[in-house]
């Protein structure tokens, strides 16, 4: 033993002076696993959230733009530049074909143009599947 670790423990009272051995309480280091609290998933009256429909209510209140593309066109700038009050646009889909609904720009499903109380609506007609949609926000 060195001199530094003779007076280490005299100091801590291991050994008293006259050399004669106290009882000395032992200290064992004991590591903890943190514990967290599972974020409680909401019930419906039909049974409990899957694990990812639990992961997705967590975004239910944010909010995205909705968008209507009725269909598109390329024009040059001298067609556009004579444009004016009641100018017709010609677009690349018929009357009979279904609009594409596009959340945050990206197209999610598509559906046929109603009319509710002079309002305009778009009645579903059909669903990109999940992996098309999920392919769409990677890019």
């Amino acid at each position: 033993m060195t001199q530094e670790e003779i007076d280490a423990l005299i100091n801590s009272g291991a050994v008293e002076a006259d050399g004669s051995k106290q009882t000395q309480q032992q200290f064992q280091a004991t590591a903890f696993t943190p514990q967290f609290q599972e974020f409680a998933a909401e019930r419906r009256a039909g049974g409990e959230l899957t694990n990812e429909e639990a992961r997705l209510s967590m975004l239910y209140d944010l909010q995205l733009p909705v968008s209507i593309e009725l269909g598109n066109t390329n024009m040059l700038i001298r067609d556009i530049l004579k444009l004016s009050r009641g100018s017709v646009i010609e677009f690349d889909k018929l009357v009979s074909e279904p609009v594409d609904i596009l959340v945050n720009g990206k197209k999610v499903a598509e559906g046929e143009v109603v009319v509710i109380d002079k309002h305009f609506g778009i009645r579903i007609t059909s669903l990109v599947e999940p992996g098309e949609r999920l392919r769409g926000v990677r890019r």
